[in-house]
């Protein structure tokens, strides 16, 4: 594919130093300066052709469009890549790329083909000025089916507000957001609808780092392999959602991954859902993934006998996987995928009344979801959308929200309906990229109960068509992980311990014997501690016991335990508690007997599921996963 990362600048200066290929273009070697301009570096693959050149023009025209600009700049830049096109084939491709521009009536220029360049650049600073993308060779030809829904998101009419806890609603463009700093860069994320990430998130080297999740090379892009560690984390998070959904009264089903593209009900559906779909054939038919549980459960229901009695009726399914086509210059890490494990609940609600009572449990559902995870109110921000004529019936509704948020939110209104939802909610964690992205949600949809035949029978015995409410109360478990990640590295980065919550810890207590001797003993203490329910392993590979105290830091280990002669002879344990700041990066050394120190892991870890580590206690027993 054709990639490009396009940037609005106020100017370029760039100069050829020397040739990196025989076959470079002829050119002088002086300096050339261009100003007011989008510079566009460019890289061309293995299998693009000139169809694909001729489709990533259209893009940059759309955006000069948008940023109201008509000179454009063509630099080759094969560091986007290391699948790279011969440079025949890029030649072609890019002299294509700048006659079909000219045909568009841009102005286009383009750098030397083949030169390693020294340039000085200077980009603009509005939302937009930065944007990556990827053009498939054939993409327009492929038969993508793009839903309706989608293509409207992509030119739907927002207007946009901050809502205060009071219930006033000011205008994003007079707000004044001092000491709302992160909700002004979620409210930029947001108007300016530009997605794709120019550099690498920093969750995904901790991902790897800490040997927990990576890409797939061998599978699509935005799809992953998951380690030991990295497993059981995604599968106590499963857990803890799972146990919390069931307790709030969601009715746990499995249903399938894949549906007829031609379904009456679905196909429908489909063009009101903004989403890209992965299409399979089987038997001369087209198959869909899912991108979410409705499907299942809506036709689930639509079979159901339901009285208003059982109103509101719950129904959750965990989905492993759910699927979406994602742009691939937009992924980015557990950021943003396209395979997916999504917890998803809805509730069948008689009338408005309920479902607004209902919307308001499931808000709160998602506050104490997240908080699992280590993140609360501060680390995120609340989003909501709706039309126009909702607002003015059902202000009452989404004050509440925000005043149940605590403070600010960024609003959405448009002045008609676009999808199958009046009104819908997210909780958005901003990265350190800047970039957003959602987590928690919920959404009132009013189409689809009929478009399903789903129907209750009310006190008169008479069949009514209920509303729907769409929850997710963690959003994507990928998406959890993620952020805990991201808030971990600006932990670091503020001078705090980066750290995942205890229970999530894959090793909360490692043994470190400060000398072979001690081994035995080490092991003893392991297996009383693993008895008691604590994930425990200890240190017997031949390392100094600073290397293996510096390693056990680097893994994020909450409680390192060190065995000497004096721990042996006394019982009374050195215990480096990472969660308190103290000697070193490793936490405060504190005393403590063996029972405490299991007792106050029980203590700090109660009501969370516990799974345990699918790893040798031993660590020179385990390979290595990356790295």
């Amino acid at each position: 594919m054709v990639k490009i990362l396009q940037l609005h600048s106020d100017f370029i200066e760039f100069r050829p130093v020397e040739k990196e290929i025989p076959s470079a273009e002829k050119c002088e070697k002086k300096i050339q300066r261009l100003e007011d301009l989008v510079v566009l570096f460019t890289c061309v693959e293995e299998g693009d052709t000139l169809q694909t050149g001729r489709e990533a023009m259209d893009g940059v025209k759309e955006y000069l469009e948008k940023v109201k600009a008509h000179r454009i700049l063509i630099y080759p830049y094969a560091h986007l890549s290391n699948k790279l096109a011969s440079p025949s084939d890029a030649l072609k491709i890019l002299k294509e790329m700048k006659s079909y521009a000219e045909s568009l009536g841009i102005e286009v220029h383009r750098a030397p083909f083949g030169w390693c360049k020294e340039f000085t650049l200077s980009i603009k600073g509005h939302p937009l000025a930065e944007q990556f993308r990827s053009i498939t060779p054939g993409e327009k030809d492929k038969g993508e089916i793009v839903s309706e829904a989608l293509k409207a998101e992509e030119k739907v009419k927002s207007y946009w507000y901050i809502m205060e806890p009071d219930g006033r609603l000011i205008s994003v463009e007079e707000y004044d957001f001092s000491g709302h700093e992160n909700l002004k860069k979620f409210a930029d994320y947001e108007i300016s609808k530009m997605r794709a990430a120019q550099r690498t998130p920093p969750h995904v080297d901790l991902m790897r780092r800490l040997e927990l999740v990576d890409y797939e090379p061998a599978s699509d892009p935005g799809n992953f392999r998951w380690y030991p560690k990295g497993r059981l984390i995604k599968s106590l998070i499963e857990q803890f959602v799972t146990e919390k959904v069931i307790a709030y009264g969601g009715m746990e089903v499995e249903t399938p991954i894949m549906y007829d593209f031609e379904h009456p009900s679905l196909s429908n559906y489909l063009h009101r859902f903004p989403a890209r779909q992965y299409i399979l054939k089987s038997d001369d038919k087209n198959f869909f993934l899912r991108f979410s549980a409705c499907f299942g459960q809506f036709l689930m229901l639509h079979d159901a006998q339901i009285s208003y009695r059982q109103l509101p009726l719950r129904i959750y399914e965990l989905t492993r996987y759910s699927f979406r086509r994602e742009k691939s210059g937009e992924l980015s890490g557990l950021r943003r995928l396209r395979s997916f494990t999504m917890p998803d609940v809805h509730a069948i609600c008689a009338d408005m009344k309920q479902a607004k009572e209902e919307f308001m449990k499931r808000f709160r559902l998602s506050i104490e979801t997240l908080k699992g995870f280590g993140l609360d109110r501060n680390d995120y921000e609340l989003a909501i959308r709706f039309t126009k004529s909702f607002y003015e019936e059902n202000k009452d509704l989404i004050i509440s929200l925000v005043k149940e948020f605590g403070k600010p939110a960024l609003v959405e209104m448009w002045d008609e309906r676009f999808f199958y939802f009046v009104l819908k909610w997210e909780f958005n964690f901003v990265d350190n990229l800047d970039k957003a992205s959602a987590l928690s949600t919920d959404q009132i949809d009013i189409e689809n109960a009929k478009r399903y035949g789903i129907f209750y029978i009310d006190e008169n015995g008479e069949k009514k068509v209920p509303l729907i409410l769409h929850c997710s109360p963690s959003g994507a478990i990928e998406r959890d992980l993620y952020a805990m990640l991201e808030k971990a590295y600006r932990d670091q980065k503020e001078g705090r311990p980066p750290m995942l919550p205890l229970w999530l810890s894959p090793t909360q207590v490692r043994i470190v014997p400060v000398a072979d001797r001690f081994y035995a003993e080490a092991e003893k203490i392991a297996e009383e501690i693993a008895k008691c329910g604590v994930r425990v392993d200890w240190d017997d590979r031949p390392l100094t016991m600073q290397r293996k105290i510096r390693e056990a830091e680097m893994e994020w280990i909450p409680y390192i335990v060190v065995i000497g002669q004096r721990e042996v002879e006394s019982g009374v344990l050195s215990v480096r508690d990472r969660r308190i700041s103290g000697a070193g990066r490793g936490g405060e050394i504190r005393k403590m007997s063996l029972e405490e120190l299991v007792s106050e892991i029980k203590d700090l870890t109660r009501g969370k599921p516990f799974k345990p580590l699918s790893l040798p206690m031993r660590l020179s027993k385990r390979p290595r996963f990356y790295g």
